[in-house]
């Protein structure tokens, strides 16, 4: 399954939210330098979704705000 992100770096609550337009933007408090954030929001999904981290990838823009995450 494909979805569409948005992440919100440097936040102060951290938690996922799912649209009307079936964007999912998840806040995470981890900076965006060196992956950190992208690895948090891993983290963050796979709690959402109850799957392991090891099914979840970023298939686009790993160094933006907009991505396709890709849950297997």
């Amino acid at each position: 399954m494909k979805i569409s992100v948005r992440v919100k770096p440097n936040s102060r609550v951290e938690g996922v939210v799912t649209s009307d337009d079936g964007v999912v933007t998840v806040r995470v408090a981890a900076p965006p330098a060196e992956g950190k954030a992208n690895e948090r929001l891993i983290s963050l999904l796979a709690a959402h979704f109850n799957v392991p981290k090891s099914r979840i990838s970023i298939k686009r823009g790993a160094s933006g705000r907009k991505k396709i995450v890709e849950i297997a």
